[in-house]
């Protein structure tokens, strides 16, 4: 994943907990609420601090994920208990399956080719009638700054990247600092598009 050591050091992943304070994806986890069960089985990729785990949490079974071992090991001591692995949001190595896979904010850091191959892997290791949903930066351009890479999309771009396993069932601007700065998508595997995951961990 590119630019990822960036966050690897203990102090980096702390500089970045404080960058984050005010910011979440409450309204991403609201409308996860609505398209599946309680108790359904979550991966959110890129946890970060583990803000949006946290609610996450509260309604489902969840799996925090992140690259960093610096964010894994904060959230461990913070948050006993919560089931986390170490993933590469790319390839994400995992023999389990869930009913959804969530990220706030993160797949923007991956190049395009690389959120394809991503999108792959997710509609992989989603469960039939799964739910993928995704917040990210909106936008027409792409840069490398301060080591990492930032990619933003807009329906448009953002479609083509999108395997053929996989349908958009949802494709929205919301403001998370300026007017329609975000964007946030929701797919679901073709052949069960629009049905909620049945199948419980």
């Amino acid at each position: 994943m590119t630019g990822a050591s960036m966050y690897d050091t203990a102090e980096g992943a702390r500089a970045y907990a404080r960058m984050a304070q005010g910011f979440d994806g409450r309204t991403h986890v609201e409308r996860l609420a609505q398209l599946l069960k309680p108790g359904s089985s979550v991966l959110e990729l890129g946890m970060g601090p583990g803000v949006d785990l946290d609610m996450l949490a509260e309604k489902f079974a969840v799996v925090g994920s992140d690259l960093s071992p610096a964010f894994l090991d904060r959230y461990t001591r913070l948050r006993p208990g919560i089931e986390l692995e170490k993933l590469d949001a790319i390839t994400i190595d995992t023999a389990r399956d869930f009913d959804a896979i969530y990220s706030n904010k993160v797949l923007q850091h991956l190049t395009r080719e690389e959120l394809r191959l991503s999108l792959i892997c997710q509609s992989e290791i989603l469960r039939p009638g799964g739910v993928i949903l995704h917040g990210l930066w909106a936008g027409s351009f792409s840069n490398d700054h301060n080591g990492l890479h930032d990619t933003r999309y807009l329906p448009e771009t953002l479609e083509p990247l999108v395997p053929q396993s996989l349908n958009i069932t949802e494709c929205s601007f919301y403001t998370e600092m300026e007017r329609d700065d975000s964007l946030r998508v929701i797919l679901q595997p073709i052949a069960s598009s629009g049905h909620v995951a049945d199948r419980r961990s």
